[in-house]
């Protein structure tokens, strides 16, 4: 409770203990939370605009339509976080903990990825485009019907993903990582839905 109070006073609360908090539609723009606790907490339809929140610990959190846009959110924990039509454009999500989490529909254009671990997400439908995923962690990732165009997947490792009806237009592929099955390679990538041997 006084953690609560001296976020909504000071829009900084480093450190903080906030677990299960209900913040649901709060304005926070530019808000300070690194190294804070907010682990199931619901920030659902919250405004975070510019917020930071390096280190900061978000798993299991309602994260539904939330504004993270243009957010620092370094190295934060986000397993298992419900992040459905989220807007986390331009965002810099490096070395962040996405695990198990949901992402379907989620606004992710532009954002820094690089070296996220993104494994066994959902993001069918999610907006990705000019996306940093290089060195990323997609595998066993639902990616189906996600607009990747122009995205860096530099070394990013796709084994076991599904890129059914994922648009790949201009993505760089250079040394990613695939499994050595079958894949069916995305419409936008070949031009037809043949099935190729890696």
């Amino acid at each position: 409770m006084k953690d609560i109070e001296k976020l909504k006073s000071t829009n900084e609360c480093s450190g903080c203990h906030l677990e299960g908090a209900d913040l649901s539609e709060m304005n926070l723009n530019g808000v300070i939370l690194n190294d804070a606790n907010l682990r199931g907490a619901d920030l659902s339809h919250a405004y975070l605009f510019q917020a930071i929140l390096t280190h900061t610990n978000l798993s299991g959190a309602d994260l539904t339509g939330i504004d993270l846009s243009s957010s620092d959110l370094r190295k934060a924990d986000l397993r298992e976080t419900d992040l459905i039509g989220a807007d986390l454009s331009e965002a810099d999500l490096s070395e962040v903990d996405l695990r198990w989490a949901d992402l379907r529909w989620v606004d992710l254009r532009w954002a820094d990825l690089y070296k996220a671990n993104l494994s066994e997400t959902d993001l069918s439908h999610a907006n990705l485009s000019g996306a940093d995923l290089s060195e990323a962690d997609l595998s066993g990732a639902n990616l189906r019907k996600a607009d990747l165009s122009r995205v860096d997947l530099t070394g990013a490792n796709l084994a076991g993903a599904n890129l059914t009806d994922a648009n790949l237009t201009g993505a760089n592929l250079t040394d990613v990582i695939w499994e050595e099955n079958e894949l069916a390679i995305p419409l936008s990538l070949l031009g037809s839905r043949e099935k190729f041997k890696i």
